[in-house]
């Protein structure tokens, strides 16, 4: 299993050996899959760009953008992430250890988040097919202008749970401060307990799928045509 640490290559060394690393893995040129990232320090922008499947391990917290732009690596960091993990996440999976700050998996676009801990304000901004689970809470503003994908919150949410959300989907086990601009609640369905059950399991926990009320958007605040609903 190699090992950079981060101290002594840097940063732009470190991103480059890894981005190699996935498209040696991806192009089966490489078989060395599996990384350890030392001394992070809450350094910004560690392991991002990754496009192929390899797995990091990052033996700290982090800066800005960790994971960012993710494309079928597995990045797994042992400490908290700072403002934009897994921004533009394509695939793969990032889990987060400790707790993530603002706007965590913003504009993602595929791929699995997982926060053990709790997530800040805006978790799941502008989502555009990327599947969140938080362990804990999420601040206010979470899931704004949500197109697709999910989110799953085992814990709380702040104010303005959803507001102008599209199609994206909704599930909090706890309470909910407010509910943003055609923000609603909505009837938990079959199919909606079956993607909660396979989306705690690959996250990690043990909550109840039957615990959770569903959100979702009214559709007044845009054009909807039921015709077109796997579009959006």
């Amino acid at each position: 299993m190699p090992t950079i640490d981060l101290a002594q290559d840097g940063l732009r060394a470190l991103n480059k050996t890894l981005q190699k690393a996935a498209r040696d893995v991806a192009a089966t040129q490489s078989n060395e899959t599996d990384w350890t990232i030392e001394n992070p320090k809450g350094s910004h922008a560690i392991a991002v760009g990754l496009d192929g499947p390899i797995e990091v391990t990052v033996a700290g917290s982090t800066g800005y953008y960790c994971a960012g732009m993710n494309k079928e690596a597995s990045i797994n960091v042992h400490g908290s992430a700072g403002p934009g993990v897994a921004e533009n996440m394509m695939s793969g999976t990032v889990v987060i250890e400790g707790d993530a700050s603002q706007y965590a998996g913003a504009t993602g676009r595929g791929g699995l988040l997982v926060v053990k801990g709790n997530a800040a304000s805006r978790c799941g901004i502008s989502m555009k097919g990327i599947d969140i689970v938080v362990h804990g809470n999420i601040g206010h503003m979470s899931a704004f202008m949500a197109q697709s994908g999910t989110l799953v919150v085992c814990g709380d949410a702040g104010d303005a749970l959803g507001d102008s959300l599209y199609e994206a989907r909704l599930f909090v086990r706890g309470s909910v401060k407010s509910l943003g601009a055609d923000c609603i609640k909505k009837e938990m369905r079959p199919e909606h307990i079956e993607l909660l059950t396979d989306l705690l399991e690959r996250a990690g926990s043990d909550a109840k799928p039957e615990e959770f009320t569903r959100y979702g958007s009214a559709r007044q605040l845009y054009t909807f045509n039921i015709d077109n609903a796997s579009s959006y």
